[in-house]
């Protein structure tokens, strides 16, 4: 199913005729290439990892991500297997941050304005499934509140005219990825010198 999303994405993409040569990949300043020790973790799922993976990954304090199923019923589940929907698992991302630069409070208000829509119940645009649900997986009794207090807030100031339908749920066993999904975006791009037909459409949609 997925494979037919994107052939219909490349052909969308051609039939704009714009050109893909440029790079568009976007990165911060801290990013790591082994995930550090002593620094808190933000575990989240909104849709397609590889996307929300991209998001993050461009913000500095930002120190490491890493993509991987969380939510399910199942031990070690692979790609295939929560695509099916049957699993329980969700497609989410864990992000290491330095808090002395990035407060958790501001990944969740990203999380919750820009990096994905909050307000389509198992869905992020051509993706539908439970896997793709919107949870925010907190750690502890802080990022329990923090979140519930952004969800209210974000509602409250009426940034989407739909209710955020993001669950709070405690965090799981997080189960990584498998290694080609992990920096999905920046693999297709180093390999194939363009940028992956969901890179270029977003960055389309922001000009």
């Amino acid at each position: 199913m997925r494979a037919l999303r994107l052939f219909l994405l490349s052909l969308a993409a051609l039939l704009l005729g714009a050109p893909m040569a440029a790079a568009y990949i976007e990165k911060g300043d801290d990013l790591m290439s082994e995930k550090p020790e002593g620094y808190p973790v933000a575990t989240l799922g909104g849709g397609c990892f590889w996307c929300l993976e991209s998001e993050y990954r461009a913000l500095d304090g930002v120190l490491f991500t890493r993509v991987g199923y969380m939510g399910g019923e199942s031990e070690t589940p692979s790609y295939e297997q929560i695509s099916t929907g049957n699993t329980g698992h969700a497609e989410v991302i864990e992000v290491t941050f330095d808090p002395k630069k990035l407060k958790y409070k501001d990944l969740l208000e990203f999380f919750l304005t820009k990096a994905h829509d909050p307000t389509t119940l198992n869905q992020q645009g051509v993706d539908t499934g439970t896997q793709y649900r919107s949870a925010i997986f907190y750690h502890d009794e802080g990022q329990k509140r923090d979140a519930e207090k952004m969800i209210k807030r974000v509602n409250m100031n009426k940034v989407y005219p739909d209710p955020i339908v993001t669950a709070v749920v405690p965090v799981e066993t997080f189960w990584e990825g498998e290694d080609h999904h992990q920096q999905y975006y920046e693999k297709y791009e180093k390999e194939n010198g363009q940028p992956h037909i969901r890179m270029y459409l977003k960055q389309q949609r922001k000009r």
